[in-house]
């Protein structure tokens, strides 16, 4: 949306320009009144000429901005990670498990980690120390099948030791009914703000229940960049208004699969059902990469690498809580509301996605699952 407007911000500039520098008319000296009107058809004709090419770059533009997910290549999207990857960690040498009993199991000595839910528990595992900033990342495959109500959650949090005043950085992974498609949504909390929820969510670009796919966080003390293969997705920028709500105690990253029966799918409408259980998610190259201070820098992003974040949000972000006017009527400090908004409903929801979803479909065993 914001290249769309650039666009025509260039198209009335650019048209205006033509007006002012259209050729005056000679003198009757050197014609008379046939000859200037015509001299005046050629320079319209010019201009209209112009004119047109440059709406036909716009629609192009436009066009090439808004198609669907299927004209593009999946690696159209990907960027390369920020240039901070560690080798990648085994179970016993960064993290311990938190609950779920015989729900959490270990592969590939200790380098692939399996947490399901079934009707006695959910289950789930942490760092086995806290963190401030750096970069945290694993590759993760979902369950499949009918999923409502299931929660995979892939967070940073320090609840544990602030009750009142923690942090977090969420990717949740919510549920759905059987043919439907995993919906992922980001949250950011800082200083025990969850009553001023900063959630976001989207759609996907591929079927998570496949294979694995590289989910990851970089946190500065300037700067929290969400990744989902490798392309970034959402920048959280510090700010004076945003005072302590953003991030700033050391905190561990935590992995757990759950019960959200009473909100994760539909509100709430659709619970768990345990005939389809055990649910499991595959957790693959944990990575834990701490970044002091004096590293961390100033996150800046290539061109290529805003472009691409720019066009996933647009085509995939199903729900921003800087366009939740019935929430928040007034929006949060940090956020930048501008034309775009007319493509949310005043629920925050994104008005496009069910077209979008039609638009994509998912192949897995044979069948199809409309997005």
């Amino acid at each position: 949306m914001e290249s769309y407007l650039a666009f025509q911000y260039i198209g009335l500039h650019t048209k205006g320009r033509a007006r002012e520098t259209e050729p005056k008319p000679r003198s009757r000296r050197y014609r008379g009144e046939q000859s200037r009107g015509r001299n005046r058809g050629e320079a319209e004709s010019s201009i209209s000429a112009m004119a047109c090419r440059f709406v036909l770059v716009l629609v192009l533009a436009v066009a090439v901005l808004l198609a669907p997910s299927s004209c593009f290549a999946a690696d159209e999207l990907l960027v390369p990670l920020p240039e901070t990857a560690a080798p990648a960690l085994t179970f016993g040498e960064g993290y311990t498990q938190l609950f779920g009993d015989s729900n959490l199991r270990l592969h590939g000595d200790g380098r692939r980690v399996h947490i399901s839910l079934d009707e006695r528990t959910g289950s789930g595992f942490a760092s086995q120390a806290a963190h401030l900033h750096g970069f945290f990342g694993a590759s993760i495959k979902l369950p499949s099948d009918h999923t409502a109500g299931v929660v995979v959650a892939f967070y940073m949090s320090n609840g544990d030791v602030y009750e009142k005043t923690h942090d977090e950085l969420d990717f949740e992974f919510l549920g759905n009914v059987r043919g439907r498609e995993w919906r992922v949504q980001t949250n950011v909390y800082g200083d025990g703000s969850t009553a001023v929820g900063r959630e976001e969510r989207y759609g996907l670009w591929f079927d998570p229940t496949e294979d694995f796919h590289r989910y990851a966080i970089r946190w500065t003390n300037r700067t929290i960049m969400f990744y989902i293969d490798d392309t970034p997705i959402r920048e959280v920028v510090r700010s004076e208004r945003m005072g302590a709500q953003f991030p700033s105690k050391p905190m561990s990253l935590y992995a757990t699969i759950w019960d959200g029966s009473s909100w994760a799918t539909s509100g709430g409408r659709y619970k768990v059902d345990y005939k389809y259980a055990p649910y499991v998610a595959q957790f693959a190259d944990l990575q834990l990469q701490p970044e002091p201070d004096h590293d961390a820098g100033e996150m800046t992003m290539s061109p290529a690498r805003r472009a691409a974040m720019e066009r996933v949000r647009a085509r995939y972000m199903t729900y921003g809580y800087c366009y939740d006017r019935a929430r928040y009527p007034a929006p949060l400090p940090e956020c930048s509301v501008g034309a775009e908004a007319a493509m949310y409903l005043p629920s925050g929801e994104a008005r496009s996605w069910d077209r979008r979803r039609r638009g994509r479909r998912h192949r897995r065993a044979g069948a199809d699952f409309a997005l």
